[in-house]
């Protein structure tokens, strides 16, 4: 319960800030509605609408605050209202329902979990080759750095329509661009397990006449296993906003991009948010379920969780 505590601090902070926030957003919209219903009448002269901007019209209106949180098309949604939305597409709606965001997020997932796969196997292979070889070490390790300075999304649309020409479509080129942002990670904290083991522990597999595949097998892979899920975790992350990212410049109609592309094009910030916290809660329960994998198989190789 107390390593809850600092969470749910934090949580409640943000909900405070969020909630508060509602209302200088939304101001505006709100006091347009009423002058049109009749509820206020809105100062005429840039004399008179001076001071009414933001927090100063919110000051000026507050009969009109609680309205804030019920606007059809928001500027920031309300808390509430993204729960309501996240509700009605995840609960009430048929999963197969392209209104569903068990659906989009289904699309979205797939990608993410083949590109994964493919950037784990390469950013393990890579690792293994850079500690067992210097030449890869001086060569593959810079490539792999330099590689993840290009934008992802200028990179995204390059890889799409590459990969169009050669009639490849739907959900390989999002997975390519979700293993072009999870290998990194898996790269980098491979090789870092990998030679963790320090001189001394070496030293004793050579007293012993251990092989080089033996000492990998016997001491360098367990060593690195703590280290290999912690890139897991951040791994399975950037997979996911890569499979998002691949879905924004195509006009995809499936996945958690598009939900949001939606959103965006018919001016409804409820479908881009409940799209957008959706997409968080699958990042979540993704790095939820490599925890328990890291703590259930550290457990069984008798190391303590990292």
């Amino acid at each position: 319960m107390k390593s809850l505590f600092p969470i749910l601090t934090i949580v409640a902070a943000i909900l405070v800030i969020w909630v508060l926030a509602v209302v200088p957003m939304n101001m505006h919209l709100t006091a347009d509605q009423a002058q049109r219903d009749g509820l206020m009448v809105m100062p005429q002269t840039p004399a008179e609408r001076q001071g009414y901007s933001g927090l100063g019209l919110s000051f000026a209106n507050a009969g009109l605050i609680p309205l804030t949180y019920t606007l059809d098309r928001p500027r920031l949604p309300s808390p509430h209202q993204v729960a309501g939305e996240m509700w009605e597409t995840i609960a009430l709606r048929n999963v197969t329902s392209r209104q569903s965001l068990v659906y989009h997020g289904w699309v979205t997932l797939s990608a993410t979990l083949v590109g994964f796969a493919i950037g784990t196997t390469l950013g393990i292979l890579l690792a293994v080759g850079i500690v067992h070889n210097r030449a890869m070490d001086m060569s593959v390790m810079p490539w792999a750095i330099a590689s993840q300075t290009i934008p992802i999304l200028a990179l995204a649309p390059m890889i799409i329509v590459m990969m169009g020409q050669f009639g490849i479509q739907g959900l390989l080129p999002k997975a390519v661009i979700s293993a072009y942002l999870s290998f990194f990670p898996v790269v980098v904290g491979m090789v870092k397990g990998l030679r963790s083991p320090d001189a001394m522990q070496m030293d004793l597999l050579r007293t012993y006449y251990a092989s080089s595949s033996q000492g990998f097998w016997k001491l360098r892979l367990p060593a690195s296993v703590p280290y290999l899920f912690a890139s897991f975790k951040i791994g399975i992350s950037a997979a996911l906003v890569g499979a998002i990212v691949a879905e924004l410049p195509t006009g995809a109609r499936a996945g958690f991009g598009a939900r949001m592309l939606v959103g965006d094009q018919y001016g409804n910030p409820l479908v881009t948010w409940a799209a957008l916290f959706a997409a968080a809660i699958t990042a979540a329960a993704l790095v939820a379920i490599f925890t328990a994998m890291e703590r259930l198989t550290l457990r069984r190789m008798g190391m303590a969780a990292a």
